[in-house]
């Protein structure tokens, strides 16, 4: 075994990630009929990993289907939460995008842009593991959190 697999946390572990607890949260509050109450946290979680084969396995273009875009709002939703809860600023994500998946997230607070993406190829809209969906979305937290800390009088304009 390489030092990577040794030091790489566990999925039990990934699970308890504060973004990750907080797409788990966005995720389980759109359940309102309780079809997901029996689902482990780790079973929800998984139309957002995608495997190699399964990224291979799909076309090059392709136009997102609306459970893709339905994943993509909560991923970004459970950003703009995180983000909240560190700065104390109410975070609204905003997505355009056209139909054939190319187009713009940002993250606002107050008057400034806390998070700005480009999105393409939404309809491959996935990360190879747990892990790597950890990382990105607490990199993007993150970024959220240091424009506010660098601007604050611009992220409390009211």
């Amino acid at each position: 075994m390489n030092a990577t697999t040794i030091d790489a946390p566990s999925d039990e572990a990934l699970l308890k990630d504060p973004f990750i607890a907080m797409l788990i949260q966005q995720i389980r509050a759109q359940d309102t009929h309780g079809t997901w109450e029996g689902k482990s946290d780790a079973k929800l979680l998984e139309p957002y990993i995608l495997t190699s084969e399964q990224r291979r396995a799909m076309p090059i273009m392709g136009d997102p289907d609306p459970d893709t875009l339905w994943r993509l709002d909560l991923y970004h939703n459970a950003i703009g939460l995180a983000i909240e809860r560190a700065t104390k600023c109410m975070v609204s994500p905003m997505t355009k995008m056209s139909h054939e998946g190319f187009g713009r997230t940002v993250l606002t607070t107050g008057r400034l842009i806390v998070v700005n993406r480009h999105l393409r190829d939404v309809h491959r809209f996935g990360f190879p593991s747990l892990a790597k969906l950890a990382e990105a979305g607490n990199k993007f937290v993150a970024e959220g959190i240091s424009m506010i800390e660098k601007y604050p009088e611009v992220a409390r304009w009211e």
